[in-house]
């Protein structure tokens, strides 16, 4: 765990130092402030960590009620999944909160790493998606967990069977309905929580004191 914490960190400062909209204003600076460096570092650090404990702890409790594992799922979590447009830090945060939660999975170490894969895609397209609006409404950001966690851990659960987890079980039939199951729950929590608090956090500028955005 010692070493997913260290990856976090370069992760977290790698995309620290490719966001356009950083704290810092790079382009203006021969060389960098140290100082300010670590200070905006420590601020991905405790965001991704935050984002990470808090998705974790709404997964758990919708394990509590038989909706965070299998085909049909419904966690409460997700609607976390639209701060990457927010903020960078999102993305290792929503990726490690993935991870913690699924630990709890009955699925094993296989949900370890194909719902850390769909988070973190997810995560990313997100991000990328972040200025893509209709209205000043994002619309799209909210599909790419829809889609990622459909296709991805939809494939996860068609791989298995009685005696477990293997490729060589994956059947289209199995692929669908997952895909489907998982898809449409991920999609009611995506657009019925997830929009309108993105939305929420826009229009009062919420997420500008949050996250320290610019302008």
């Amino acid at each position: 765990m010692k070493g997913y914490f260290c990856l976090l960190k370069s992760v977290c400062h790698l995309v620290f130092l490719l966001n356009k909209k950083s704290v810092v204003d790079f382009t203006e600076k021969k060389e960098y402030d140290k100082s300010v460096l670590n200070s905006a570092v420590s601020r991905y650090l405790v965001q991704a960590a935050v984002i990470a404990a808090i998705y974790a702890v709404l997964t758990l409790l919708a394990s509590s009620l038989n909706l965070a594992y299998g085909p049909v799922q419904f966690r409460i979590s997700e609607f976390l999944t639209v701060l990457p447009m927010f903020t960078p830090a999102a993305i290792p945060g929503l990726t490690l909160g993935c991870f913690l939660a699924n630990l709890a999975s009955p699925f094993g170490p296989v949900d370890w790493i194909f719902g850390s894969v769909a988070t973190l895609l997810a995560a990313v397209v997100s991000y990328l998606l972040r200025n893509v609006r209709i209205k000043d409404i994002p619309f799209l950001v909210p599909m790419a967990p829809v889609l990622f966690n459909a296709l991805v851990v939809g494939v996860e659960l068609a791989c298995f069977s009685d005696v477990g987890f293997g490729f060589q079980n994956f059947s289209w039939v199995a692929f669908g309905y997952n895909a489907l199951t998982v898809g449409a729950g991920e999609l009611v929590i995506c657009y019925a929580l997830g929009l309108p608090f993105a939305v929420f956090l826009l229009k009062t500028n919420l997420a500008k004191k949050i996250f320290l955005m610019r302008n």
